[in-house]
């Protein structure tokens, strides 16, 4: 079983956020490094807040090396946001696949996100919140940023079950 974490100051808790998740305009600074390349780099980003979940920080693609990505067939559903479409990463000789998502089209209530990219910060090299280091959500399913001031437990990880 696990046991909510009591916020300190300047801190959110997870289990503090919405179900359906909340899309809010950031203006802290969100970076993506993958092989030695910053990928992304805005004040321009959303962030989706969702119960239990680390926020997914979603990039306005003209903020975006675009030309490091490339689509794939791989789509997902979210009861919420809809259809998610995914991406490649390629920078050298070294590729991630289906490490970054979008919603094309999403549900009405997430029109904010459209065609914004969001990325696994686990399978690239780091992913920055403001000078902040983000560490990862546990599990290959949910692309959560971990910062300091965040704090769980988060889906996903140990005593979780996995919901």
């Amino acid at each position: 079983m696990f046991k909510r974490i009591q916020p300190g100051a300047g801190q959110e808790s997870v289990w503090d956020y919405p179900r359906p998740p909340r899309v809010e305009p950031t203006a802290r600074r969100i970076r993506v490094i993958f092989n030695g390349q910053t990928l992304a780099d805005t004040t321009r980003a959303f962030r989706v807040l969702e119960t239990s979940h680390p926020p997914v920080y979603y990039i306005p693609p003209e903020d975006v090396t675009m030309a490091f990505l490339s689509p794939t067939g791989r789509r997902t559903f979210c009861e919420f946001k809809g259809a998610a479409a995914y991406w490649t990463i390629t920078v050298g000789e070294r590729r991630a696949e289906n490490a970054a998502w979008s919603y094309p089209n999403p549900s009405p209530g997430y029109e904010a996100i459209k065609g914004y990219l969001a990325v696994y910060p686990g399978r690239m090299d780091a992913c920055y919140v403001d000078d902040e280091r983000v560490t990862a959500q546990e599990g290959d399913f949910y692309g959560g940023w971990i910062t300091s001031d965040i704090v769980g437990p988060f889906k996903g990880g140990p005593g979780t079950l996995g919901w």
